[in-house]
């Protein structure tokens, strides 16, 4: 079943089949529209995937799509979220109080929920503040690029690691570790029916956003791990993919393959960009250089905040590679292509 994306406002509940259904819930003031939840039918009570963000209106549009399918929230046995973002993981907390039921989510993106709950809004903005300047933004960029924090989400009960089983009686709903877009991201393999609910990682037109946080870490590759996950998903073979945005489609191997081609594109177009400017560059000023979906004059400072992210992880994975060198000693930080 392939369904195209349409505005909210013309989404509705559906019985996707084979116990499955799917429930648009809005994402307020995001150009995305609407996060896909899905509900997995189980003998204990309905199984979520993903929840949606936190907001009132959310709230009615899930609570009420669920009961548009004849489902009642409180009967709602567990969620299981792809990753911790607000409009994945947001809700989650509130169906968890309506229900009674668990959360899961992988462990690498439960430590981190456990770090934003430690994290004071004061020490956030600081931390914002020096990564900004430490990537080359000027003084001006670094005070309006600086968003406000959502709240943290509810912290699960349960941690998901690779190849775990999730509580799904009667079923077999396998956690697949898909790291990039964050560090715990997962997939939801549905065995017994040969269906894949990809989150954020494999969507039918966009990419997931996948940045590295704070700009400068050398200990991390997100963009490498990406990459290596759009081979784990392609190697499960041309399932029908359900994703968090957009609509549903068939042959998610087939899409993973089409995406990792446009990132080792966009890498060696970033490489040859960087021959070309033989000087050291900060990473705001790569990120100036790359391509994104408005001209970079355009981005607000905010966007460009995110856009250094991703050019932050593009450097990353080409030192990883040996084709740019990070200066050692310098602040701003200072990337160099190396001779071929």
């Amino acid at each position: 079943m392939k369904t195209r994306r349409r505005p909210y406002a013309q989404q509705r509940p559906q019985d996707l089949g084979g116990g499955v259904w799917s429930v648009p819930v809005p994402i307020p003031g995001n150009p995305l529209g609407y996060t896909l939840v899905y509900a997995i039918e189980s003998p204990q009570g309905p199984v979520l995937v993903d929840a949606g963000w936190n907001h009132p209106e959310a709230w009615e549009a899930l609570s009420g799509g669920l009961a548009a399918l004849g489902i009642d929230v409180s009967t709602v046995s567990g969620v299981v979220v792809t990753h911790f973002h607000p409009d994945h993981a947001g809700l989650a907390g509130q169906v968890r109080e309506a229900s009674g039921g668990w959360i899961a989510m992988h462990e690498n993106d439960a430590a981190l929920v456990r770090l934003m709950l430690e994290f004071a809004a004061g020490e956030h903005d600081a931390f914002q503040s020096d990564m900004l300047r430490r990537a080359g933004a000027d003084p001006g960029e670094v005070r309006q690029a600086i968003g406000n924090r959502p709240a943290p989400p509810a912290m699960p009960d349960r941690e998901l690691r690779h190849g775990d089983l999730v509580d799904l009686p009667g079923r077999k709903l396998r956690a697949v570790h898909t790291p990039g877009h964050t560090p715990g991201h997962i997939c939801l393999h549905l065995e017994d029916a040969d269906r894949l609910f990809t989150g954020d990682h494999v969507l039918p037109d966009i990419t997931p956003h996948v940045g590295i946080y704070p700009y400068d870490r050398d200990d991390v590759d997100p963009l490498g791990d990406f990459l290596e996950s759009l081979d784990r998903v392609r190697a499960l073979g041309p399932l029908d993919a359900l994703p968090a945005h957009e609509w549903i489609f068939p042959d998610v191997a087939a899409r993973a393959a089409e995406i990792r081609h446009h990132h080792e594109e966009k890498l060696v177009r970033l490489r040859a960009l960087m021959v070309q400017r033989p000087e050291p560059l900060t990473i705001w000023e790569v990120a100036a250089m790359m391509t994104w979906n408005r001209p970079w004059e355009d981005l607000s400072p905010m966007l460009r905040g995110m856009a250094a992210g991703e050019a932050a992880a593009h450097l990353r994975t080409l030192e990883a590679r040996g084709q740019v060198r990070r200066l050692l000693g310098v602040d701003p930080v200072r990337f160099q292509a190396l001779d071929s």
